[in-house]
């Protein structure tokens, strides 16, 4: 075959550390668009992007020269670069050093948009935690529960 054909729909969740609070109102907008710009940069395209002050959903549509860990390695350093950077009130912003991204159907993306969409009021009922955890016990993912969350 001459040519490479990718179609790769994944959603990827990250905490900042310690789930602390860092994405704040007005970082959350600005954040977004750089995190838009760096998938483009890395030929991914950024397919919806939201989540509260202590984590992000991303759905992202992968380039077929990039790893997941690749992608997701220069989306949180250099958002986290960025926000140093440009903001002397998030000097201690930082994401977590792990990740879950989980595969997602075309014929799932629309759903998997209105979840991302509706993050804000989803964790009215939920933590980042129970969430996290439903997540992985729903896509089979093992994990140490002693660990899943450091």
């Amino acid at each position: 075959m001459a040519q490479s054909f990718v179609q790769l729909y994944v959603h990827v969740i990250f905490s900042t550390r310690d789930r602390a609070a860092f994405i704040t109102p007005d970082l959350k907008p600005r954040l977004y668009e750089y995190i838009v710009g760096i998938a483009r940069g890395i030929d991914c395209v950024m397919l919806s992007a939201g989540g509260v002050a202590d984590h992000v959903h991303l759905l992202l549509s992968l380039g077929k020269q990039i790893a997941i860990a690749d992608a997701v390695r220069d989306i949180k350093g250099n958002s986290s670069k960025w926000v140093h950077e440009k903001f002397d009130t998030h000097q201690q912003f930082a994401w977590q050093a792990g990740y879950a991204a989980f595969t997602v159907s075309r014929s799932s993306l629309d759903h998997v948009k209105a979840y991302i969409a509706r993050q804000e009021e989803h964790h009215r009922r939920m933590t980042f935690e129970e969430e996290f955890i439903a997540f992985l016990d729903r896509h089979g993912v093992e994990y140490d529960p002693r660990y899943v969350l450091d």
